[in-house]
């Protein structure tokens, strides 16, 4: 239930994926996030970029969030409609 609360912020390539979660709050959050919404098959349904403190977002569909720091989801170039596939933790180090 903690999530990203009292981290001062997300390092490039660090992410959490928070499943369930069709919906997520910023509240006492100290930095903005990309979120990505996925439904059970992976495919993005909804991509909420640069989601501030104190902010609550969810998406229709959505079985997990993704978050990510603010301005990943748009460097990716991440769309609706893309399947993502997850690696596990230990074979990406």
């Amino acid at each position: 239930m903690r999530g990203l609360l009292g981290r001062d912020g997300l390092g490039p390539g660090e992410g959490m994926l928070i499943n369930p979660a069709p919906s997520v709050m910023t509240f006492f959050m100290r930095f903005p996030i990309d979120v990505v919404f996925i439904d059970k098959t992976y495919t993005i349904v909804k991509i909420v970029h640069s989601l501030g403190p104190w902010k609550t977002a969810g998406a229709r569909g959505a079985a997990a969030a993704l978050e990510l720091p603010a301005g990943t989801a748009a460097r990716l170039d991440l769309q609706a409609g893309t399947k993502l596939a997850l690696a596990d933790r230990d074979a990406v180090s």
